[in-house]
């Protein structure tokens, strides 16, 4: 397996964080940047039993004001260009408590940059159009981050086997690419029509339907939708569910799947086969990714691969994806 370095930046971080004490790690952020969140903390919470964590979006960590953020917490904060207003001002808050403050951005000389104590710099595709390499990716850096916290804290090495599977998770997505395409060409004429699309999942993916759901589909389509979590369908939102209505399923590899594997036998029993778009994830050519963390990495595969399925479905509504956005980044007094 080939394999690569750990990210000089997270070597630093981790660097500074050796030998502090830490009992409690805060994953914080907004919108996108929120959504690694989840699978960042599910990753701790399967590598590490010393270190107890917690997700929150920014504005309601700093209202929320948890007792729990002290002196020996360690806060993890992302914003893909550095300048969301509420992520700086949980930083700060942050640091005013003591704890050491770790910041994800594109931008090293951001607002959020300069807020934070140690900075991980990232590279993303959806600013700058420029494709990346996904091993530079948010997610990338902060599983490196998290497994480092876990062999520092518990004594968990995990890190090179995680560095080999994140060289060859380009190539795997590559080949999704190619698997998952004559699935789209099918479902976006259909799925481009619908008002209303559903987007379910479970575990590490649960981050990846959430940003599918609020950044794409509402944000840049204007197509209403909701996230759904693969068990909580069954507590309120499968009456929604008829032959018209319209589902993005993500099925993943992580210990959560027998979850989705129930959302999916219920959608195509009162569903229709049309309207219910599953990506499964044990379809894929993996290779050179470690069985250990398929489940890990499969959500920045499902992600990167909807994106052209997003720009299909928008294309057909002859609707521009980030330029036809009308308040974000437009307006600025709100």
């Amino acid at each position: 397996m080939s394999s690569m370095p750990l990210d000089p930046d997270v070597a630093r971080a981790l660097a500074q964080i050796e030998g502090r004490k830490i009992d409690h790690v805060f994953f914080v952020a907004c919108g996108g940047s929120l959504s690694i969140m989840h699978p960042a903390k599910f990753m701790l919470d399967q590598a590490s039993a010393r270190l107890p964590s917690d997700v929150y979006n920014a504005a309601e960590f700093t209202t929320r004001a948890p007792r729990r953020l002290t002196s020996d917490s360690l806060v993890v904060l992302c914003s893909m260009t550095g300048t969301t207003k509420e992520t700086v001002a949980a930083t700060e808050f942050a640091r005013k408590a003591g704890a050491l403050t770790v910041a994800l951005s594109t931008e090293a000389a951001s607002p959020l940059a300069k807020a934070a104590d140690l900075v991980i710099g990232f590279e993303a595709p959806y600013t700058t159009g420029v494709p990346i390499d996904a091993k530079d990716s948010n997610y990338a850096r902060i599983y490196q981050l998290v497994l480092g916290l876990a062999k520092m804290f518990d004594g968990v090495d995990q890190l090179d086997s995680l560095l080999g599977s994140l060289a060859n998770l380009q190539a795997a997505i590559d080949r999704a690419h190619d698997s998952f395409a004559p699935i789209f060409e099918d479902f976006a004429p259909r799925f481009a029509k619908k008002n209303v699309i559903y987007t379910m999942a479970s575990g590490a993916d649960y981050g990846a339907a959430y940003s599918f759901a609020i950044c794409v589909l509402m944000e840049m389509q204007w197509i209403n939708s909701q996230a759904i979590h693969a068990n909580e369908f069954f507590h309120g939102p499968f009456e929604v569910l008829d032959k018209e209505s319209a589902f993005i399923l993500f099925k993943g590899l992580d210990s959560t799947r027998p979850l989705t594997e129930r959302a999916d036998t219920f959608l195509h029993r009162f569903g229709s086969s049309d309207n219910l778009l599953v990506l499964d994830a044990a379809s894929l050519d993996l290779s050179g990714i470690d069985e250990e963390f398929r489940g890990n990495l499969v959500p920045l595969i499902f992600f990167d691969t909807l994106w052209r399925f997003a720009y299909k479905i928008a294309d057909l509504r002859d609707q521009e994806m980030l330029e036809a956005r009308r308040y974000m980044k437009k307006l600025h007094d709100y």
